[in-house]
């Protein structure tokens, strides 16, 4: 057998960070103002990274920073209008699965290669996925997760056996 290694496609420390402070605030009521402090207390996020996250967040017009004694950060937008795609997009670019679909015109076999019309499939959903799910659900996952796990036997939302969305299967003790 040959030496495996595990490779996946990865989002990075500060943009999963990012994701979560947008998270936090989404679980609050509209308008919401919460102390950067006690996101990152909540989301356990180091303090060294919280402070740029959140600057970057408020220039990329997702929240708002009000400064002060009684400041805080809250969200620029309803959680029902920011999507995961256009948060992790805003840290880590344009997502693109391989670099054969990154630039038309740059591989040599782009015409003639089947595996490259797959990847540019497979980069396509992973883009329309993203795009569709939005924060609002994230909140509302995030809340049946939490039931889940103090009744035994809830029927809770689910996509695959790791990860809890979308579509209905049972939970047992």
């Amino acid at each position: 057998m040959l030496n495996q290694r595990i490779l996946m496609f990865r989002v990075n420390r500060q943009t999963d960070y990012a994701v979560r402070v947008v998270l936090a605030l989404a679980k609050k009521p509209q308008g919401t103002r919460l102390p950067t402090a006690e996101i990152g207390r909540e989301m356990l996020i180091p303090p060294s990274l919280l402070q740029r996250i959140v600057a970057e967040l408020a220039n990329g017009g997702y929240i708002k920073t009000q400064p002060g004694r009684d400041g805080g950060i809250s969200l620029a937008h309803l959680p029902s209008e920011i999507t995961l795609l256009q948060v992790v997009e805003h840290f880590e670019g344009n997502l693109v699965i391989s670099d054969c679909i990154l630039k038309e015109g740059d591989c040599p076999f782009e015409t003639k290669c089947p595996v490259s019309c797959q990847w540019k499939r497979l980069n396509d959903l992973l883009i329309a996925e993203m795009s569709r799910i939005t924060f609002e659900q994230l909140v509302e996952d995030g809340k049946q997760i939490e039931t889940s796990q103090t009744t035994p036997t809830a029927s809770v939302p689910t996509r695959c056996s790791t990860c809890w969305c979308s579509a209905s299967r049972p939970v047992t003790a």
